[in-house]
Parts: structure tokens; sequence; C-alpha cells
């Protein structure tokens, strides 16, 4: 997910920026994402919302702040959360998780549709920034999966930062990157840019299984069917306690029976033990 950020301050604040103004922002950041942002975090608001004055040429923080209250702030408030946050993400990070998609999840699946059941695969990256946790999950799928390309397999990746969204979906990245990305995969599903040696892409197959929308977790929900893999790291950590149980508690009604949940590693789902069971570090499937 796309998350906060820290920042330092700045020697002179070239905008005034008070107490009221900071409140405000907090309590809308909280309304519309879930993120709480504690008081420590003032200098990152102020830096990262300085650009935004600046770009709409306003004077004031006061000036912005009524422009956010008003309707013409309605356009406003999709830039006004991308400035809020940040991505800290990887490919393959927290590694633990690809392996057990790849030696539990997908073996287990597999076996079920040779007994001939359907063969059916939804995994849905809540939060997933840009983009690439689903494409790691998209390479582990097409490489382990028999006959994934007999499967009705597809990625979801959601994000409430459009411009994340946007990234993810265009599927191109510094190739300093993809070194995470094991050499197997990368020579099969990461392509070279013609005239671009610092950049790579997703390979057409990664893309055509991933698809990627901009989604609030704290809000409705489109999807009609459920999922077999969840993954939602690194998110629930700044929203607090009664957000969280909320969100597990959606989570594994969103999952299939014996769907599976992977969430960060300095997470857990203390709040919501009765309906998950855990398997391993930061693996779980419904109770």
């Amino acid at each position: 997910m796309s998350l906060p950020a820290g920042g330092q301050a700045e020697r002179h604040r070239q905008f005034g920026f008070t107490a009221e103004h900071f409140a405000f922002i907090v309590g809308l950041v909280r309304e519309r994402t879930g993120i709480v942002l504690a008081d420590n975090k003032q200098d990152m608001v102020y830096g990262r919302l300085t650009r935004r004055l600046r770009a709409l040429s306003l004077d004031s923080f006061a000036d912005y702040v009524a422009l956010l209250r008003s309707s013409a702030g309605a356009a406003e408030l999709t830039a006004f959360t991308n400035a809020l946050t940040t991505n800290l993400t990887s490919f393959f990070r927290e590694s633990h998780h690809f392996d057990h998609l790849r030696d539990a999840v997908l073996p287990r699946l597999a076996a079920r549709a040779a007994a001939g059941g359907e063969r059916r695969l939804r995994i849905w990256s809540a939060g997933c920034s840009s983009g690439e946790e689903a494409y790691s999950a998209a390479m582990v799928v097409l490489s382990a999966l028999p006959e994934a390309d007999r499967w009705d397999a597809r990625i979801l990746a959601t994000d409430i930062d459009s411009s994340m969204v946007a990234h993810g979906r265009e599927g191109l990245y510094d190739a300093e990157r993809v070194a995470r990305v094991p050499a197997d995969l990368r020579r099969r599903f990461v392509e070279t840019v013609p005239g671009r040696s610092d950049k790579v892409r997703m390979a057409a197959p990664l893309r055509r299984i991933v698809a990627f929308k901009r989604l609030n977790l704290l809000g409705r929900w489109p999807m009609a069917g459920r999922f077999d893999v969840v993954f939602c790291r690194n998110v629930a950590i700044y929203f607090d306690k009664p957000t969280q149980a909320t969100l597990h508690r959606r989570l594994a009604e969103i999952l299939t029976d014996d769907g599976v949940l992977y969430i960060g590693h300095s997470e857990t789902l203390a709040a919501a033990t009765e309906v998950f069971r855990g398997h391993g570090r930061t693996i779980y499937s419904k109770a």
C-alpha cells in the first residue's frame, strides 16, 4: 500500500502552518484512508503539501484548507491523498510468502483441478503500491502452476494512490529494481526497453493476468468473487486497532474457505484470531 512517510523539518517555512491546519489534514486523511498521522508527521505533511500549494498557485495553507473544504476541492482530494503517501515495495519482498505460494498453495489448487475441480485462481494484491508485489506473484504463478496457460488465473492489484496504480499498469521499472528477481524468472519475464538501458518492462504474459485498479480499502469492495490468496502486507499498521480488526474480518470474508492471507513482518492478527489461524511466519488461513 501507499503509506505515510516521514519528512525533515524545513528551516524556514514559506507558508504559515498552524495546529488547526494540521488537525484538519489529519482528520481528512483518516476519513479518506484510515491512516492515522501522529504529531511527529507535521514536518512531513508540510513538506508534501507545499508542493500542492505551489502547483495550485495558492498563497497560504488557509487557502488550501478552504479549497479542500469547498465543493471545488473535490478534484484536489486525489492529489491530496497521493501527496501524503509514499511507497515501500520491491520485487519478491518478504520472499517466504512467494515460496509458500509456490510450494503450498499452487500444488493444492493443481491437485484439486486434477481431481476434477475448476482451473480457477484469484489473487489480490491489496495495497499494491507500484505493482512489484503483484508482478512477483504473477511470475510465480506462470512459472510454477502446471499448464498455467489453461487456467483462468487473474491477479487484482489495488491501491489508493492513483499515480501508483498507473505506474503498475504501465509495467515499466528502473532496471536496478529487478535485481532481486530470481535469475530464471528475470530471463523469462523481464524485458529490456529499446534505447533505455536504465529501464525494464514486465513481459506481456504478466501484464495480461494482472489488473490494476484504484481502491480505498476502507470503502466498498466491488469484487464479486472470492480470492484464493490475498497479499495485504504493511498496510494495517497505519490504521488504529478497530480499523485493523474490521479490515481483517472483511479479508476473511472475501477469501475462499481454504484461502490464504499474507501480512507484513511487523503486523499481527491479534484482533482477528477467531477468523484466522497461523501457518508459520505471517501466513494465515481462515479458521
